[in-house]
């Protein structure tokens, strides 16, 4: 007999049942999603990146995104992901301009890109430690374990070693060494439907790992919980673990964290400009709407932004489980 899929659970209710609130806080943080290109293809990624995607910001959004950055000094933070961002062929200028008006640049590193470059694109990746180093960037950069057997089953054969000798080059020119201000910060996430433990124990597990067994050093770990939607979903869907897996993000949320999550100070760009309150919801294109139409960077009012209403659905359960997780790890 088949088993039928259990209803979605209503997030909204949930928040008001809890007197959770979602409204919108002052905006912080420009996160864009400068291409789905990727050296990778890893079994989590609910950006569905890989070597064969080509969907790129435009110069025209490169452009405006700066002027953004400028009008806006409340806009502290322009946050930039992908695929691997550094595949895009304006990402340093877009660095460099972002850095010369004096914003915090974060970018979600892979650690691969560096010696693993798409031959397509033509982008160097000659040099790239020292760039980020000169521009003083804070790099997030996944490593989904300590050890080869976990991070490879989770992101490709071969990636673990990639990763740490990418490690030792960020080490070399000051990333994640004492009293440098340049910043490393690695992110764990769950190989498998299980929610990460608590963030500051493994923080010291992955710091005495790493140290006794590669001589590496960096400054923090994000603890992230694996979002139920594209890549990671549908390998939930094949194994049957979805609905429990949604069951279990459900019975584990936390209100503290909730009231602390990312899409309250932040907006998510996609490669055509058009706006989202976090990454989960651009990947699932739960666009950011006014009067029913789409905002994007090239026509979007900040102040009429903090009027509408956050979109939220069932996979936001992930970011409200236990400690909470977002890009900036836990939430509570």
């Amino acid at each position: 007999m088949s088993t039928l899929p259990l209803a979605a659970p209503d997030f909204r209710a949930t928040l008001e049942s809890r007197d959770v609130d979602l409204s919108r806080r002052t905006l912080r943080t420009l996160q864009i999603n400068l291409t789905k290109l990727c050296n990778q293809a890893c079994l989590h990624c609910h950006v569905d990146s890989s070597p064969k995607r080509t969907e790129h910001l435009s110069p025209e959004g490169v452009e405006r995104s700066l002027e953004l950055l400028k009008l806006n000094p409340g806009l502290e933070i322009l946050d930039l992901t992908g695929g691997a961002p550094e595949l895009h062929a304006q990402f340093r200028e877009l660095v460099e301009g972002a850095r010369a008006l004096g914003r915090r640049v974060i970018v979600r590193h892979n650690l691969t890109v560096t010696l693993d470059p798409h031959p397509v694109t033509q982008v160097s990746m000659e040099g790239l430690p020292e760039f980020f180093a000169a521009q003083e960037v804070e790099l997030v950069s996944s490593l989904p374990f300590y050890e080869q057997y976990f991070t490879d089953k989770q992101r490709g054969r071969g990636v673990f070693g990639k990763s740490l000798e990418s490690l030792r080059r960020l080490n070399e020119v000051g990333f994640g060494m004492p009293d440098t201000g340049l910043e490393l910060t690695l992110v764990y996430n769950p190989v498998g439907a299980y929610l990460p433990p608590d963030q500051a124990t493994l923080e010291a597990d992955y710091r005495s790992k790493l140290r006794a067994a590669h001589g590496l050093e960096f400054n923090n770990l994000f603890a992230i919980t694996n979002m139920p939607i594209n890549r990671f979903a549908d390998d939930l869907r094949r194994r049957g673990n979805y609905d429990d897996y949604l069951q279990r993000l459900v019975a584990a949320f936390n209100p503290v964290a909730a009231s602390n999550v990312m899409c309250r100070d932040m907006i998510s760009v996609d490669h055509r400009g058009q706006i989202y309150d976090c990454d989960f919801n651009q990947m699932l294109e739960l666009e950011v709407s006014d009067a029913g139409s789409a905002l994007t960077i090239f026509n979007v009012d900040f102040a009429r932004l903090a009027e509408i209403p956050i979109q939220v659905g069932s996979h936001c359960f992930g970011c409200t489980a236990g400690s909470g997780s977002s890009c900036g790890g836990t939430t509570e």
